[in-house]
């Protein structure tokens, strides 16, 4: 049987049988023929399914931008640093100075200034904070560093062996978002205690993708995302942010301009150790769920125009026009007049 190649919509080609219909123009059909002999080679039945659109993009698994952490207070000298991919949390060592550590404490305002009895502020509320989650009590969490606060600083100190002051320095604790990973290590033990000591990364992987402008239609903040990995294992995600500034890059002559694509992952484990992997990101453009579908090769150029489909009863055909939805995966949307699930249409062979 000839064929003819059709531009459907979204710039799918449909392969139409051009020997099933007679010819106008062409080549086309008249779904006002009801019945008509002859039998096409093969069928297909009309099924009621959901039809998914799919881009796949690159994107990089990773732990995302690095951040650096500065070393803060009075100079002296790095005794201690973690190692790269330790993570830490909340009350334990960044570093130590002097064998003196520095905390992690939660928050978002860093330490700018001593706290001490009489001081009140934000950044106090936000110390006393960590200070009860850390498990001290004996004072009331709000913006006034009392007599009562100075106490339960204290036996923090104790418990982290410094010199029992009362009094919290700009240089004692470093304040982050939450957990932090260490990156990669930007001073060694011995350096003086200045200047970027480390960077750091949160502790949830994530893929990150530069997606070209063209296709930034296709994305928005919580579709569904499937992730393979180099191993060929999938991981299920989500777009959790799409970048509103475009950023510009060459390579050799060709220019690319692209916005950022976060996709998170529920399950981490199944991500092994991997960072820095490449990976394919197939990204759930649209979907559109219980609708009728038939195969793309099903479709018929009709006379008058437009699409039908060549509905066989038993010995018989007739045409019925259909109007055409979603193209994906090798189907098509379909609905029009006495269309029903079921049905069996004609294909070619």
């Amino acid at each position: 049987m000839r064929r003819s190649a059709l531009l459907g919509a979204g710039g799918v080609v449909l392969v139409v049988a051009a020997g099933a219909a007679a010819a106008v123009g062409f080549g086309g059909a008249d779904a006002s023929t009801t019945e008509r002999s002859g039998l096409p080679p093969a069928t297909a039945t009309v099924t009621r399914a959901t039809l998914t659109q799919t881009e796949t993009v690159d994107g990089t698994l990773g732990y995302g931008d690095a951040t650096a952490l500065k070393a803060r207070g009075s100079g002296g000298t790095l005794t201690w640093l973690p190692a790269e991919g330790a993570v830490v949390s909340r009350g334990k060592p960044l570093y130590e100075v002097d064998g003196d550590p520095v905390v992690l404490l939660y928050g978002g305002t860093p330490l700018y200034r001593t706290l001490s009895s009489g001081v009140e502020g934000a950044d106090v509320k936000l110390f006393e904070q960590n200070l009860s989650a850390l498990g001290y009590d004996g004072f009331t969490v709000d913006d006034e560093y009392t007599s009562s606060t100075a106490d339960a600083v204290e036996q923090w100190q104790e418990d982290l062996g410094l010199s029992e002051t009362g009094t919290v320095g700009v240089g004692q604790a470093v304040v982050a978002s939450g957990k932090l990973r260490v990156a990669d290590l930007q001073l060694s033990i011995g350096d003086p205690a200045n200047g970027p000591v480390f960077t750091y990364t949160g502790t949830t992987r994530i893929v990150s993708v530069d997606l070209e402008v063209d296709k930034q239609q296709l994305v928005k903040k919580g579709i569904a995302a499937s992730v393979e990995l180099p191993d060929g294992k999938r991981v299920q995600g989500k777009v959790s942010s799409v970048g509103t500034v475009a950023v510009k890059s060459s390579s050799g002559n060709e220019e690319t301009t692209t916005v950022d694509v976060t996709v998170t992952l529920a399950d981490q484990k199944a991500l092994g150790t991997l960072d820095e992997a490449p990976v394919d990101v197939v990204l759930t453009a649209e979907q559109r769920k219980d609708v009728l579908t038939v195969p793309l090769n099903a479709l018929v150029a009709l006379a008058e125009g437009g699409y039908g489909l060549q509905v066989v009863e038993g010995a018989t055909t007739r045409y019925v026009a259909v109007d055409t939805g979603m193209f994906a995966g090798g189907k098509v949307e379909v609905s029009g007049d006495g269309l029903a699930e079921g049905m069996v249409v004609g294909v070619p062979k």
